[in-house]
């Protein structure tokens, strides 16, 4: 099993343009899961909002 890549250890890009690549990939990828977290944050109904504007 040692000569396995692990998923948390990625292969090193030869040159620097694929590290850049590499780079950029990861954080789109990272980006994307905040931005589809967010929006379904935003769908949930949000039961203290509620309360909130029968209260006034």
């Amino acid at each position: 099993m040692s000569d396995k890549m692990s998923p948390n250890n990625p292969p090193k890009p030869p040159n620097s343009a694929q590290a850049r690549e590499a780079r950029l990939k990861a954080a789109l990828k990272a980006n994307m899961g905040r931005r589809k977290q967010q929006a379904r944050a935003r769908k949930s109904p949000d039961e203290t909002g509620k309360n909130e504007s029968k209260g006034q």
